[in-house]
């Protein structure tokens, strides 16, 4: 460690010397590795890694909503991996389990390894169906803590620091917020009224802002007349109903968001911690910015980048479709909806849509986040192939 002796003098009228003053300065953070992202519908980010000894690449989500690290059931199940029971839990949208562990193991990213891991093991099961690629594991705090971590939106690079002192870009605005394992940040949101509250501050989360519903029907701060639409999310445990809808602005430090899609759930296991936090400010809102994670120094640090100004998505079909053996199948229609409307059943099985047979779900999912449009969707049943006409409603205009 460098050391830095700062010596003031103050001289008063018998010329003594007052006060001497020592100040420690930790070396400068030192770039260790940057390596590749992608992004998945509604923001979410995967990155490449391998664990322990096993030489194949696995899909991870780096996750600042999740307060360890962990590894999906399935891939503990084809590494072998001996799994031990503790006593301790989690909880996810969808339920409270207690886990198992796999202790004292390693992750190796491009040009960095990881020692000293202990993983949790879960069933993302439904996350592999919903984004039709294998995820393997979550990288949460277990990983960030020890870094320094910036997230690039704009090279889809992340760049891994040794901690130190850091000299942050110009253009951009520090967070400070309150961490426990997760970070938690103050944000300030207005529809009939405005008010402020906490946040989970969550890239791990596919979405803008996520509320409990026990925190809306308390602060009645929405407008008495907003339209909602039944709706359902995935997580820890399963698929969980919500209502989709927009809130009028959200205030993050001094970067304001006018018409912010905006999921309302009944949180029965408390995943929000009402009446502590509000609910999660997600990914699809904080993509729009280049972030430092400096968790030794309890630091944010968020950039508007080139995605600041993209338009939000407000796309609403009502349709829950999933990859099931190979197959993109349909499997929940919300009531009223558009897939409704459309003649959608459970167990169609989807071949192309819009003339597009890639067979790929995520490109799906962005041909349907055009509010407006009526697509042509080739879906195969028992009595043979049938085209159906599916019109995108937008949850902004109700149209």
């Amino acid at each position: 460690m460098r050391l830095l002796t700062i010596v003031i003098l103050c001289m008063v009228l018998t010329g003594n010397v007052l006060q001497a003053q020592e100040e420690f300065i930790p070396p400068p953070a030192r770039q260790i590795t940057s390596f590749p992202f992608r992004m998945l519908t509604g923001g979410i980010i995967t990155l490449k890694a391998k664990f322990s000894d096993f030489p194949d690449s696995l899909t991870f989500i780096l996750d600042t909503g999740s307060g360890g690290i962990s590894l999906d059931s399935a891939t503990a199940t084809r590494l072998k991996l001996t799994t031990i029971l503790s006593d301790r839990t989690i909880r996810g949208i969808a339920g409270i389990r207690q886990v198992r562990f796999v202790y004292n193991q390693s992750l190796h990213l491009p040009g960095l390894q990881v020692d000293s891991l202990n993983f949790h093991v879960n069933d993302y099961d439904v996350l592999t169906s919903a984004y039709g690629e294998k995820i393997d594991g979550i990288i949460g705090y277990s990983f960030l803590s020890r870094y320094i971590v910036k997230i690039d939106y704009d090279s889809s690079r992340i760049h891994v620091f040794t901690k130190g002192t850091m000299k942050y870009p110009k253009g951009g605005f520090l967070l400070k917020p309150l961490l426990v394992n997760i970070p938690i940040m103050q944000g300030n949101v207005r529809d009939d009224r405005e008010l402020t509250s906490r946040f989970y501050f969550d890239t791990g989360a596919g979405m803008c802002l996520l509320l409990s519903s026990d925190f809306v029907s308390d602060s009645i701060f929405i407008r008495p007349r907003r339209k909602w639409y039944a709706t359902q999310a995935e997580g820890l445990g399963g698929k969980a109903p919500m209502k989709q809808g927009v809130v009028k602005q959200l205030k993050v430090g001094p970067y304001r968001f006018r018409n912010v899609p905006t999921y309302i759930f009944e949180d029965e296991y408390n995943v929000t911690s009402y009446p502590y936090l509000g609910g999660l400010i997600g990914n699809d809102l904080l993509r729009r910015f280049n972030i430092i994670i400096n968790y030794d120094k309890r630091d944010i640090y968020m950039m508007p980048n080139t995605h600041f100004k993209d338009i939000f998505d407000y796309s609403y079909t009502g349709l829950g479709m999933y990859v099931i053996d190979g197959e993109i199948q349909v499997v929940d229609i919300m009531p009223g909806s558009p897939a409704e409307l459309a003649g959608f059943k459970s167990g169609d099985v989807i071949l192309a849509v819009a003339n597009n047979f890639s067979k790929n779900i995520q490109t799906y999912k962005n041909l349907m986040q055009t509010p407006g449009e009526k697509l042509k969707v080739l879906v195969l049943r028992e009595q043979g192939p049938v085209v159906l006409t599916l019109k995108v409603k937008s949850v902004l205009t109700g149209r």
